[in-house]
């Protein structure tokens, strides 16, 4: 195993870790803003009224993402496990 093997399993787990996590942190983050603008505008300055929202929209991101993200973190772990002789050896 050389150095541009690890490197390049390491891009891939960085990818793949990036892809996995992007489209929840993205609803979160656009939650996140529209609570902000509604605070803004009512001039509400509640700091816990951003949670519930973002929880709810996580949770409700990962009912529509989850097989999604499953399939790929499984697809990644079956080309590690099955390059495993390359990588050890």
């Amino acid at each position: 195993m050389n150095s541009e093997m690890v490197i390049s399993l390491a891009e891939r787990g960085i990818y793949t870790t990036l892809l996995i996590s992007g489209p929840l942190l993205i609803l979160a983050l656009a939650v996140g803003l529209l609570v902000s603008i509604f605070q803004a505008t009512t001039q509400i300055q509640e700091q816990t009224l951003a949670f519930i929202p973002k929880i709810v929209a996580v949770m409700v991101g990962l009912i529509f993402f989850g097989p999604w993200m499953l399939t790929q973190m499984v697809q990644f772990a079956a080309d590690i496990f099955n390059n495993l002789n390359i990588l050890v050896g």
